[in-house]
């Protein structure tokens, strides 16, 4: 077979010209497929064989002939070329220069339209079988830390201001359930993703005797599509993916920028481990938390992946169009972003430094326990509203003087309330704050270890 014939070359009378071919061309990127393109072919010819559609010594000529390619495969050996267009055609070829004519019965009642389909759906379980197993280590890694931090306090934030203050363990199981929304996301889009299209063919199924719940459990493969042309052209699995990613990436750069701010001079919360900073190329002096910069700025990436193939995807009509080879370069691109930035992250909380001390101090200079005012005057009996402006305009008092609230004698507590006895300095105290803000979910110790438990166990499970 010469360059210019085509498989499909039989009713054509001209050849696509380089440059137009190349256009045309997936090999450059679908061959990530090859290990599964050729799972799939070793299902579909032992299904042929078992069924009598090809005879049994068929069938194991192009059986072996596809293990001695997987084999070449795994060990680095293939070689692709843009002649042949997508990974498919690419080793229906090379199993041809192996084997012979009898390669060409592996295509009886398939299409390329239900095999890259089903490379596909194999490709992305085996992806967000990965994903799974890296959002748990990360989850493990968050839950572990909240426990060390229990009782570790920072300042909570609302518009990035001091608000009220909290334990750092509490702000860091509140990652570990965007985290657990994420997994369950992923476990969703598994379901949909562990279907088989092999068998469907072009779109219409096959005259052929076809057995697909054989071919879908040779794969791993819970169950076959239900209707062919769903099968060839739904990339639903693809887009949920794209779409959980985009929400997990979201979560992450949500994390990374808060470390980000944290590692500051100004912050001084934590310190990142060299592993994961890098320095200035002008000053000495630097450290700089680029790989929680780069997974921020990654996002974009996967979040414009998912806005690709859902443009791709609007108008087509069943069943498969050429438009659908536009699905793949995201995917993959997603997958190994999310993969790398799931690691990334883990380790950089795993051997990050917390300073303790500034971050319990960050919460003594500053008004974070107004609202312990507040709470305390309505807990006496003041309505709320009368003693949330009691306390503000206290705040500007203190504010206007250069002091805190602790710092305000009791006297002139007590020219403002009558209500306001010697106990106001340990209501205001941070450690109290957190301690008595025992709602559920919220961040008291005794919450805080219950949320822990919980999440042990959701774990475990």
């Amino acid at each position: 077979m010469t360059k210019k014939e085509k498989l499909w070359g039989g009713r054509f009378e001209a050849s696509l010209e380089d440059w137009v071919e190349a256009f045309g061309a997936s090999i450059s990127f679908d061959q990530k497929m090859a290990k599964y393109d050729i799972q799939g072919s070793l299902a579909h010819v032992t299904m042929l064989g078992e069924t009598g559609i090809i005879a049994a010594e068929e069938a194991a000529a192009i059986k072996a002939g596809l293990e001695k390619l997987l084999k070449q495969y795994e060990d680095g050996q293939l070689v692709f070329t843009v002649d042949n267009e997508d990974i498919h055609m690419n080793i229906e070829a090379l199993l041809t220069a192996e084997i012979g004519s009898v390669a060409g019965k592996l295509h009886t009642a398939r299409s390329r339209n239900d095999q890259v389909a089903t490379d596909m759906h194999l490709y992305l379980k085996a992806k967000l079988k990965e994903v799974l197993e890296k959002l748990d280590h990360l989850r493990q890694v968050l839950l572990d830390l909240a426990q060390e931090h229990t009782y570790t306090i920072m300042p909570g934030y609302t518009h990035l201001q001091h608000a009220q203050p909290v334990s750092f363990g509490h702000h860091l199981l509140a990652y570990y359930n965007m985290f657990t929304r994420d997994s369950e996301r992923f476990d969703f889009n598994f379901e949909h993703t562990d279907l088989s299209p092999l068998g469907a063919a072009a779109l219409a199924g096959t005259t052929f005797p076809i057995d697909r719940e054989r071919t879908a459990d040779l794969l791993g493969l819970a169950k076959p599509y239900s209707n062919s042309l769903d099968a060839v052209s739904d990339r639903d699995f693809i887009l949920e993916f794209l779409a959980n990613a985009s929400i997990l990436m979201m979560h992450m750069s949500r994390l990374c920028e808060e470390l980000i701010s944290w590692c500051s001079h100004e912050f001084h919360f934590i310190s990142l481990s060299d592993t994961f900073s890098t320095g200035s190329s002008i000053m000495p002096q630097k450290k700089n938390p680029d790989m929680a910069e780069l997974i921020r700025g990654k996002s974009g990436r996967v979040y414009g992946n998912l806005l690709s193939l859902l443009t791709v995807m609007k108008s087509l009509p069943l069943a498969y169009n050429k438009d659908l080879q536009e699905d793949k370069e995201g995917m993959f691109d997603t997958a190994e972003t999310v993969t790398v930035a799931l690691d990334i992250l883990a380790g950089m909380l795993d051997t990050m430094t917390v300073h303790k001390e500034e971050m319990s101090q960050a919460t003594e200079k500053d008004f974070s326990n107004a609202t312990e005012l507040a709470d305390y005057l309505a807990s006496k009996g003041l309505p709320f509203r009368e003693a949330h402006a009691l306390v503000g305009r206290l705040v500007l008092e203190c504010t206007k003087g250069g002091y805190y609230l602790q710092d305000v004698p009791l006297e002139r507590y007590q020219e403002l309330s009558d209500l306001i006895e010697e106990d106001i300095y340990q209501a205001l105290r941070s450690r109290t704050a957190v301690e008595r803000r025992q709602s559920l979910g919220g961040t008291g110790f005794e919450q805080v270890k219950e949320q822990i438990k919980q999440a042990k166990d959701d774990l475990k499970s």
